[in-house]
């Protein structure tokens, strides 16, 4: 049996269900065995389900670079990458009860913190996201995690194969903690990037876009759309998503644009749940 590389982290909004609409968007150089001159972008990453999608269909001898404004994430892949066996082994021991989770989760307000291992961080990170309310990561004001626990049946904290699989799977990849201009500093023609960033509001009640301190505002997805412009003057290929709101349409209305369907399921109204259309933009033209 082949092996299946998928996100280790739950999230708000995983794209498993889009992957399929994704595939006839993404063309590029960077798949090419024979050019090993371009490479894979993603950045606004959290769990990658593009890249591990990728992955799975074409293997991973394909270059990519990788990262996130979010420097605990990055801390997290990095170590999954690095040391799969000694994390699983700190994993083991973490307990699944409301004490033990507020316990790990008030960490980030010690004056130490900022001194734990590489390694604690990062099963503090996987942690959390199992055992939270929906794998949200959310801060407060101070910087400090603030979701609460969550009642689950069996949660998997320490799922080992995926592990493995997924630091298989980093492996020929760049990991860059930093904003998505760092993160594409080096792009040249031919490179192929997507860009998933927290998402245009559907309304003023709907904004889940707070995973690091700061928010992604409008003038964030205008500063985005000016990069979205150089990347295309590169002559690289660039893939966006979004929801599919007037104001996204209209800001990116010179490139080509594609709706897909996607499932929508946080809500406190459980009737409210249901098809949200989302975008895809693209700098260049699909059959």
């Amino acid at each position: 049996m082949s092996k299946i590389y998928k996100p280790f982290l739950k999230r708000v909004g995983w794209k498993r269900q889009l992957l399929d609409q994704f595939q006839p968007f993404i063309k590029g150089s960077f798949l090419d065995q024979n050019n090993k001159n371009c490479s894979y972008y993603e950045a606004f990453l959290w769990w990658w389900a593009v890249f591990f999608y990728l992955r799975n269909l074409y293997g991973c001898n394909f270059k990519a670079i990788l990262g996130d404004i979010n420097g605990e994430l990055i801390n997290t892949y990095q170590v999954v990458k690095e040391s799969p066996e000694k994390l699983i082994q700190e994993l083991s021991k973490y307990q699944y009860n409301k004490d033990f989770f507020l316990e790990i989760r008030s960490r980030d307000q010690k004056s130490d913190f900022s001194s734990l291992s590489p390694l604690l961080r990062a099963a503090r990170f996987i942690y959390l996201n199992k055992t939270c309310f929906n794998g949200m990561y959310r801060v407060n004001g101070k910087g400090f995690f603030n979701v609460p626990f969550w009642k689950y049946a069996n949660p998997l904290i320490c799922d080992e194969e995926t592990l493995f699989n997924c630091s298989e799977a980093l492996q020929n990849t760049t990991l860059i903690h930093g904003d998505y201009h760092e993160v594409l500093k080096t792009v040249k023609k031919g490179d192929f990037i997507y860009l998933d960033p927290p998402y245009d509001v559907l309304s003023q009640t709907s904004n889940f876009t707070d995973y690091t301190q700061g928010g992604f505002w409008w003038k964030e997805q205008e500063e985005l759309w000016k990069e979205f412009k150089n990347l295309t003057e590169k002559g690289c290929q660039a893939m966006l998503s979004n929801h599919n709101t007037d104001r996204i349409q209209k800001l990116y209305s010179e490139f080509y644009q594609h709706v897909v369907q996607a499932k929508r399921y946080i809500n406190s109204n459980a009737e409210k749940r249901g098809n949200v259309e989302e975008i895809v933009v693209l700098n260049y033209k699909v059959e």
